[in-house]
């Protein structure tokens, strides 16, 4: 049973399992990236396997996509699908207005582009990715390797100027190397603490030269889905604005790929 789980890992399962209740037969579907994810994706492999459902997937990130072909679930090349019905992905911080921090994981641009082409967007967590305000997670910013010193310069003037308790980046290392992205960018890390005006930080980001995207996601999430360590969930709807908290009965589930960021 999921008793076995860590309890980060069983409110990440349940927020999963219930996002899995939104797929119907025939939808084009856009698969996030992340630990929490990777729970949905199992459970999306499974409900396809049970109930014989006809679904396509648009994978965030290569490591999505060849663990959603492992599992026997159909992925369309990157680019192929124009639209989907729905997104499922996870997030690094939600704030109450269900604006998100993503990116954590590295794939915040083909994150952003399949959300921005789905016709609903259903965010998972777990509920200690719930804030009061944005800016407590690194807030990624994704650049071109040419030149991005003087990017990560002029993003730095930048900050100096918008309403943020920190102005600190750096480049994102892993391996004691630069961490390159699927299209083989560079991303550079923001240490804001708060963000005050979320909605200015994004547009002005993204107008500095050798910005590809940035990490804050706003005005894109329909409903956000937490779980909670004793399996519960809370379902959150922006256009309703209920907030609804369910039960849920849940199976088994290890812990694959738990060491991911959600972003």
């Amino acid at each position: 049973m999921t008793e076995s789980m860590a309890p980060a890992d069983r409110a990440k399962y349940a927020a999963a399992r219930r996002a899995i209740d939104f797929v119907e037969d025939g939808m084009r579907l856009g698969l996030g990236t992340g630990s929490t994810a990777v729970h949905m994706v199992r459970a999306l492999a499974e409900l396809v396997r049970e109930e014989g459902l006809r679904v396509t997937a648009a994978a965030t990130s290569r490591q999505t996509a060849e663990f959603a072909q492992s599992l026997g679930l159909e992925v369309t090349e990157p680019g192929e699908e124009k639209w989907v019905d729905l997104c499922i992905d996870g997030a690094d911080e939600v704030d109450a207005d269900l604006n998100l921090i993503k990116g954590g994981g590295g794939a915040l641009l083909m994150e952003k582009v399949i959300a921005t082409s789905a016709d609903q967007v259903i965010v998972i967590a777990d509920a200690s990715k719930k804030v009061a305000r944005l800016g407590g997670y690194p807030l990624p910013v994704e650049v071109i390797p040419f030149g991005w010193q003087t990017t990560q310069a002029l993003i730095g003037e930048l900050l100096q100027n918008l309403d943020l308790d920190g102005h600190q980046s750096h480049r994102r290392m892993q391996g004691g190397k630069p961490f390159l992205t699927d299209q083989g960018n560079f991303i550079l890390d923001l240490e804001l603490q708060r963000i005050g005006a979320p909605h200015q930080l994004s547009l002005v980001l993204n107008q500095i030269p050798g910005v590809v995207e940035n990490g804050l996601f706003l005005d894109i999430c329909d409903t956000l889905i937490l779980g909670h360590e004793d399996g519960s969930v809370e379902l959150q709807d922006i256009n309703s604005g209920q907030i609804r908290h369910e039960r849920l009965e849940l199976a088994q589930a290890d812990n694959l790929f738990s060491d991911i960021a959600d972003g």
